[in-house]
């Protein structure tokens, strides 16, 4: 049953001496996804978009007391052999894609230790954003409480799963719960203040899949923000133009849509629109090509997002 929508309320005004997070993109592969099953009414055609990763540096890193960095999402593996058998059947002419940069090397390419990430916030267990987290030695890996059962009954232990059992490290991941989502931020009623400063909250967004999750950062102290959305749409359209609808479409002589739950996927989309009509957010999703095109030169590691004036 979808989640009830609720009042829209602004965004926290800072407080004095507010901290927040420096963002920079970076570069996980690429897929080509159908349009019709993206926008109500296009035609099957492809799209050739990202899927972006993000990294995350707190404005007070230097205090050792916390940990401070993160990455939102790690894209694409390299290795497509490494995917479920259910995933490479489905996905390989669906949503053909390829690495040229993996979330680790655009990592060290611009200058980051994947051994000193922190954090790492997994939006949800679709194959395009698991990425490999080998690399991320030491890293806490944050997923939505609902993709704790996906795991479990993932592959190999289920031959026709497509969620992979070991997409993140066992022993280094935390899964939140209802409970954790014990505040309100913006137009958004279940949010956690990941540091409980202000500085970052991860919202809960299940419409897409079971434990997708989005994250909303300040990126100054004077009042900038940023939403990391994920898959809560597949085009920016989708959170621009209230008249536009999510795509459904036959598939193999099936129903599909990109969203396990079409109806939970419009309510976290008619937030978002909320949200992108305030003054001062920016806001990306996984596949924004667009901002893709416009920003790879300079908002990717070691260049950061520019807060919006």
């Amino acid at each position: 049953m979808a989640h009830s929508q609720t009042s829209v309320t602004p965004l926290p005004p800072p407080a004095a001496n507010q901290p927040y997070m420096e963002v920079s993109g970076l570069q996980a592969g690429m897929i080509r996804l159908p349009n019709d099953l993206i926008i109500q009414g296009n035609a099957r055609t492809y799209q050739a978009c990202p899927s972006l990763s993000f990294y995350l540096k707190h404005s007070a890193q230097s205090d050792r007391r916390h940990d401070y960095n993160f990455i939102f999402d790690l894209g694409l593996r390299r290795d497509w052999d490494s995917y479920p058998p259910e995933t490479r059947k489905h996905y390989e002419k669906l949503m053909p894609c390829e690495v040229p940069q993996s979330v680790a090397e655009s990592c060290e390419k611009g200058g980051i230790d994947p051994a000193k990430v922190e954090r790492v916030i997994i939006s949800h267990l679709h194959f395009d954003h698991i990425g490999d987290h080998s690399p991320f030695t030491k890293a806490t890996f944050i997923l939505g409480g609902e993709g704790k059962a996906s795991l479990e009954d993932g592959y190999p232990g289920n031959p026709l799963s497509k969620t992979l059992a070991d997409s993140t490290p066992k022993d280094r991941t935390v899964f939140l719960n209802p409970d954790d989502f014990n505040t309100s931020v913006g137009p958004f009623p279940r949010a956690k203040d990941l540091f409980e400063d202000g500085s970052v909250y991860v919202i809960d967004t299940p419409g897409h899949c079971a434990g997708h999750i989005t994250v909303l950062a300040r990126t100054s102290a004077d009042g900038a923000w940023i939403f990391l959305g994920g898959d809560v749409a597949h085009d920016t359209r989708l959170l621009t133009d209230d008249a536009t609808r999510i795509g459904t479409t036959a598939e193999s002589g099936e129903s599909y849509c990109m969203h396990r739950d079409p109806a939970q996927a419009m309510v976290d989309i008619g937030r978002v629109r909320e949200l992108v009509k305030m003054p001062r957010v920016e806001f990306l999703i996984a596949h924004d090509w667009k901002w893709f095109e416009d920003n790879l030169g300079h908002a990717f590691l070691p260049g950061k997002v520019v807060p919006k004036v």
